[in-house]
C-alpha cells in the first residue's frame, strides 16, 4: 500500500462522510440550478461543460474539509494541540493555517523498545522504563548516531552496532 493511502486513512470517518454529503449536496443544488435556470448564456453552454461544472463545484470545499480532517487527526497522533491546530486551519484564510501546520508539525511519536509506551522523538532515554532510545558514547555519554565510527564530542572509537536477533 502506498504512503499516500496510509495517510488518507488518518482522516476520521465522520469527516469523510461529511465530505461525501457536501459533494452530493453541492452537485445536486447546482444540477437543479442548471435545470431551472432561464439564463440564455447558460442554456447555450455545451453539455460536457455543464457536467464538469456539476462535478467540479464541490471539489474545492471537499479538499478543504479533507485537509482539516487530516490536520485534526494527524496533530492528535503526533501528540500536538490538535484542537488549536484544527481551529487555526479552519479560520486562517487562504489555507495558510493548513500550510503552517505542515511546516511546523512535530515528528511522529515512536514506541519505546522496552515498555512500548509511545514517546515523542528526541528523548535519549525512556522516561517510563529508562531504556536507552539513542546510542550513547561509552566515554562521555553524549548521544551519537547509528553508523558513526567515532564520537563527535570526545573522539572515542564507538563500538560497532550489533545486529539484533530476529
Amino acid at each position: 500500500m502506498s504512503r499516500f493511502r496510509e495517510e488518507l486513512k488518518v482522516i476520521p470517518r465522520a469527516m469523510r462522510i461529511l465530505v461525501a454529503f457536501v459533494l452530493l449536496g453541492l452537485s445536486s443544488a447546482f444540477t437543479l440550478f442548471l435545470m431551472f435556470s432561464h439564463d440564455q448564456g447558460l442554456a447555450n453552454t455545451p453539455e460536457a461543460a455543464k457536467i464538469l461544472m456539476i462535478v467540479g463545484i464541490g471539489i474545492v470545499p471537499a479538499i478543504w474539509l479533507l485537509l482539516i480532517g487530516y490536520v485534526y487527526a494527524d496533530a492528535k497522533r503526533r501528540g500536538m494541540r490538535y484542537v488549536m491546530w484544527t481551529v487555526l486551519a479552519i479560520f486562517i484564510p487562504n489555507a495558510i493555517g493548513i500550510i503552517l501546520y505542515f511546516i511546523l508539525r512535530d515528528p511522529l511519536m515512536k514506541p519505546c523498545p522496552g515498555c512500548s509506551q509511545v514517546l515523542k522523538s528526541g528523548y535519549t532515554f525512556c522516561p517510563h522504563c529508562g531504556t536507552s532510545l539513542l546510542p550513547t558514547c561509552p566515554n562521555c555519554g553524549r548521544s551519537v548516531e547509528l553508523g558513526w565510527a567515532n564520537c563527535p564530542a570526545c573522539g572515542t572509537k564507538l563500538p560497532s552496532p550489533t545486529p539484533r536477533a530476529a
